[in-house]
């Protein structure tokens, strides 16, 4: 299982990689480029004075299907994952081109999460810190249309929550250079690694595979985004890696704790600007550059730094994640939760 593993990051790196240049030059001869003077203008710190296209979203999802298809059978589950995907990318290119609603981007994550429910995947249970597993599929709703079929009603509701949260809340972490594709496809890759100490399990394989491609495609994609950039993210690139990472964490036996923390800096600044926004009462859709790369930016790091910061954390708590229990993940989130208060409030004093 280890060489499919390898494989599947491989093939879906050297596709990324290959298409992503072609990607770029595609959208440059349309003038689908940011304008850096409008945006400097609207942020305050942008510093790139080049124009650069977005975009990210195409090479990332055609490494995904490509390695997906080569190496894991199509079932009514890949092929939900992938016609939401699918989705994920259209309104991701849409939105790349010409900058449309986040109602609208909301509106669709919404679908994306309920063509993944509708294909059979939900989160039955989840690991409770206090031992044993909380059973989520005792409510259920039986209906018979061309055929019987269940809904698992506590199970559904919360995998589309889980699937809308990730897509939009590791997007919010994507404002650097380098720094989305670095730590989404570390978290990838110690998902992989996770259900490889229980490959004797079949029903890991997929998620194997799967996260191996989704590592592969984001790595093959961050040497032309990392800084100084020739291509940007795209709001396609951010939400297929938010989707991904929610999927992976369902199938692999609902390691929602294990996600949360790989990804305890994104998730908890998100609460953090969620809470700040609610507070001021504006749009909790609506970016107001007040994430922490952005106050990082503010208070002096530049660019490169934020980006390795951010590997960096997924890197040391991905290898915490290898040798704890429910319990301890989630003790080790909340030294995170401290750790992370008391460096926003210093990095707040130096603004």
């Amino acid at each position: 299982m280890v060489t499919q593993f390898l494989s599947a990051i491989l093939l879906s790196c050297l596709v990324s990689f290959s298409l992503t240049p072609l990607v770029r030059q595609f959208f440059i001869n349309h003038g689908w480029v940011e304008d850096p003077i409008l945006k400097q203008q609207k942020t305050k710190n942008a510093t790139a004075l080049t124009a650069v296209p977005r975009g990210g979203g195409l090479p990332i999802f055609v490494a995904v299907l490509f390695a997906s298809l080569f190496l894991l059978p199509l079932d009514k589950h890949l092929i939900g994952i992938l016609l939401a995907a699918l989705l994920t990318l259209i309104i991701g290119l849409w939105d790349d081109v010409k900058d449309i609603s986040p109602k609208l981007r909301l509106f669709t994550n919404i679908l994306a999460a309920l063509i993944v429910v509708g294909s059979g995947i939900g989160i039955a249970y989840i690991s409770n810190p206090l031992g044993g597993i909380i059973d989520l599929s005792t409510i259920k709703i039986n209906f018979d249309f061309f055929g019987p079929h269940s809904i698992w009603l506590i199970s559904d509701l919360l995998a589309i929550f889980w699937i809308i949260w990730c897509m939009n809340i590791i997007g919010w972490a994507g404002g650097v250079e380098g720094q989305l594709p670095g730590f989404v496809s570390i978290s990838a890759i110690f998902i992989g690694i996770l259900g490889l100490k229980f490959s004797g399990d079949t029903t890991q394989w997929p998620v194997i595979i799967l996260a191996g491609a989704v590592a592969g495609a984001y790595l093959g994609f961050l040497p032309f985004n990392f800084y100084p950039q020739s291509i940007m993210t795209g709001y396609g690139a951010k939400s297929l890696a938010g989707f991904f990472l929610a999927i992976l964490a369902i199938l692999s036996g609902a390691k929602l704790a294990t996600t949360i923390l790989l990804l305890a800096i994104p998730m908890i600044d998100a609460v953090f600007v969620l809470l700040r926004r609610f507070k001021h009462r504006r749009s909790l859709l609506k970016s107001d550059g007040q994430h922490l790369h952005h106050l990082l930016l503010k208070s002096g790091w530049n660019r490169p730094q934020i980006a390795m910061f951010y590997w960096s954390v997924s890197l040391i708590l991905g290898l915490i994640t290898i040798f704890l229990n429910t319990q301890q993940k989630l003790l080790v989130f909340s030294f995170v939760f401290v750790f992370f208060v008391g460096f926003l409030f210093k990095v707040s004093r130096r603004i």
